[in-house]
């Protein structure tokens, strides 16, 4: 066994990124204050290949260093958007036809490994703040909730790790 150089992993350019099909998921982050969870939710959004980002309220925007530190160059690649209201945002994908989920514990949250995505259905998965999570006004907008299970003593997880889990669990469960 022996690691694999870059030239060998066989990536898409950024011109390639941008005209291939995509999966039809927007990652919608709601006052994320993080600048290194932005980034990282940028790259995360490029190795998944999703459709874009909307950035929301008090999220910062690229062009910016403390993203690109992290996201290395995806800001380039992926698709993003900003807007100073998040439900602005809601309203825009639901009327596109997007399934509207806050990545969110609620009253009536569904544990992500019992979630059976449909396969021709558009997701807008919600974001939260890292401490406030979710804003319950954009709640009240989404078609349900997912709950990432957790077993220690912690409610939650970090921003950009929970994007990662989700976007690879639910792009596992398509294919």
């Amino acid at each position: 066994m022996r690691k694999l150089k870059n030239e060998e992993l066989n990536r898409l350019r950024v011109d390639e990124f941008k005209s291939v099909t995509k999966h039809h998921i927007f990652i919608i982050l709601d006052n994320v204050r993080s600048l290194n969870n932005i980034g990282s939710v940028f790259r995360t959004a490029d190795a998944f290949l999703i459709e874009g980002i909307y950035l929301c309220g008090i999220t910062a925007t690229p062009p910016n260093k403390e993203i690109h530190k992290t996201a290395l160059g995806a800001t380039e690649s992926v698709f993003w958007q900003y807007f100073e209201n998040t439900l602005d945002a809601v309203k825009i994908l639901k009327k596109k036809g997007f399934k509207i989920i806050a990545v969110e514990q609620t009253t009536k949250s569904i544990m992500l490994q019992d979630f059976k995505p449909e396969a021709d259905v558009g997701y807008a998965l919600v974001f939260g703040h890292e401490i406030k999570g979710v804003e319950q006004e954009v709640i009240d907008h989404c078609s349900m909730s997912l709950e990432i299970p957790q077993y220690g003593t912690k409610h939650s997880f970090n921003i950009a790790v929970s994007v990662g889990i989700v976007l690879w669990d639910l792009i596992n469960k398509w294919k």
